[in-house]
């Protein structure tokens, strides 16, 4: 979910901002500020192939950060949607989180079916300026179905985020969906105006994927736009925007740890 992870090439395993609630639970710990925000994507110029979301989080004094999250994948013929509810809490350099997503898989003429998903996530500044994060989802393999035993996906995956210096913020990650082979996943970032307007770009090796993105920052709202390309299947757009309830909001630089990989 989100923009600017599309742009990194969904290397987002490390990231600690509003979208983490999706990308891994673990990373809005750190967020102080109540946010909102809504995303969009369309693969490959197809309309059944459209993803729209909305999440939003809420931070408390003494026990840590919440978060609501929906979506709906499809059109008619197939569509799937979820609604899911995460927390996570930070304990000095390190943060955890946990969530829980009811998931429905509707196809015409078949009916619908529900299962619920797990998830857990973990990041770390290992030290200042190298971070880590692990983010396991669908730990209980949700069954849809017992013909052909059909689940929903389950996968792991573990990156690390290096800022070698203020404006610039590198990003590597492997992913492995325990059906399918492992895919490696990198990003780079790069801040053109620090606080106002960041440069993205990433790529993923399985999906032969690469991407491009730019991020704007106007205010209390974050704005982000990604644009994909796969070979034979073509293109794809992302869209997001996040509120931030907030005027004290600020974009960090990246010579301040966490700070540096947060959008804001």
């Amino acid at each position: 979910m989100g923009a600017r992870a599309a742009a990194l090439g969904n290397a987002s395993v490390i990231i600690p901002d509003v979208w983490a609630l999706h990308n891994n639970v673990a990373g809005i710990a750190g967020q102080t500020n109540i946010q909102v925000g809504a995303y969009a994507d369309n693969r490959f110029g197809i309309r059944a192939f459209t993803t729209v979301a909305l999440l939003g989080i809420y931070p408390t004094a003494k026990h840590g950060v919440y978060g609501i999250s929906m979506s709906r994948f499809g059109d008619k013929l197939y569509n799937q949607q979820h609604i899911g509810l995460g927390a996570a809490h930070k304990l000095g350099q390190f943060s955890i989180g946990a969530k829980a997503d009811v998931w429905q898989v509707a196809v015409q003429g078949y009916g619908s079916r529900k299962a619920v998903t797990l998830a857990i996530g973990g990041q770390a500044e290992i030290i200042p300026g190298l971070y880590f994060g692990a983010h396991a989802y669908n730990l209980n393999q949700a069954k849809l179905a017992d013909f052909e035993d059909e689940r929903l996906p389950t996968t792991m995956k573990a990156g690390i985020g290096y800022v070698p210096y203020k404006k610039l913020l590198l990003l590597a990650e492997t992913e492995k969906n325990i059906d399918h082979n492992a895919t490696f996943k990198a990003g780079i970032e790069y801040q053109v105006l620090p606080g106002k307007f960041i440069l993205r770009s990433g790529f993923q090796s399985l999906a032969n994927t690469l991407n491009f993105g730019a991020g704007f920052l106007a205010r209390q709202f974050v704005i982000d736009y990604a644009f994909g390309s796969t070979t034979q299947l073509g293109n794809s757009h992302h869209f997001s925007v996040s509120y931030s309830f907030s005027r004290n909001t600020k974009v960090p630089t990246t010579g301040t740890p966490p700070a540096s990989i947060n959008q804001l």
